[in-house]
C-alpha cells in the first residue's frame, strides 16, 4: 500500500519556486555585505593621494584581476556559482602599492637610480583583512537571515 501526500504538488510548485527567490535574497544580501565591507576599509586605508581609497571595490561573477594585488573571494552559495560569488578588491594601476601598505615591505638594498642603498623597509597598515574579519560573522548573518526569509515567503504562499 502506496502512502499519499496530501498537496504534494503543490509542495512541489514551491520548492521549485525557492530557489529563484533564495538566490535573489542571496545576492542582495551579498552586495549590502561587500558594501559594508569596502566602506570600512575605505575608511580605514591610509591616506595621501586617495587613489588606494578609490581603487577599493567589489565585483560579481567571474573576477579578473587587472593590477588588484590584495583581494578575497566569498562564495557563500556554492562553489564556482557567479551568481553568488563577490570578490572584494585593492589595488589598480595607480594604486599597485595596495599590498606594500597591507603587509608592509621588509628592509633590501635599493636599485635603479639608487642601487646600493639600504632602504629600511615600511610598517604595516592593514586595512583590508581587518575590515573583513571585523564584518565577516554580521555578513553571513545576513546571508542567513535572507535565505531563510525567502524561504518562508515562498513556504507560505
Amino acid at each position: 500500500m502506496a502512502a499519499r501526500t496530501k498537496g504534494r504538488d503543490r509542495l512541489l510548485t514551491k520548492m521549485r519556486a525557492l530557489p529563484s527567490e533564495v538566490r535573489s535574497a542571496i545576492k542582495q544580501a551579498l552586495a549590502e555585505g561587500a558594501d559594508e565591507i569596502t566602506d570600512m576599509q575605505r575608511r580605514l586605508v591610509p591616506k595621501q593621494s586617495g587613489d588606494l581609497a578609490k581603487s577599493i571595490g567589489s565585483t560579481f561573477g567571474k573576477y579578473r584581476a587587472e593590477n588588484a594585488n590584495v583581494r578575497g573571494v566569498s562564495a557563500f552559495a556554492g562553489a564556482g556559482d557567479p551568481d553568488l560569488t563577490v570578490t572584494i578588491h585593492a589595488g589598480d594601476a595607480k594604486a599597485y602599492y595596495a599590498s606594500f601598505v597591507e603587509f608592509g615591505t621588509a628592509p633590501h638594498v635599493n636599485g635603479g637610480k639608487f642601487k646600493g642603498t639600504q632602504h629600511p623597509g615600511t610598517a604595516p597598515q592593514p586595512f583590508f583583512f581587518p575590515a573583513y574579519r571585523a564584518l565577516r560573522k554580521r555578513v553571513k548573518s545576513r546571508i542567513t537571515r535572507a535565505t531563510n526569509r525567502a524561504a518562508k515567503k515562498v513556504a507560505g504562499k
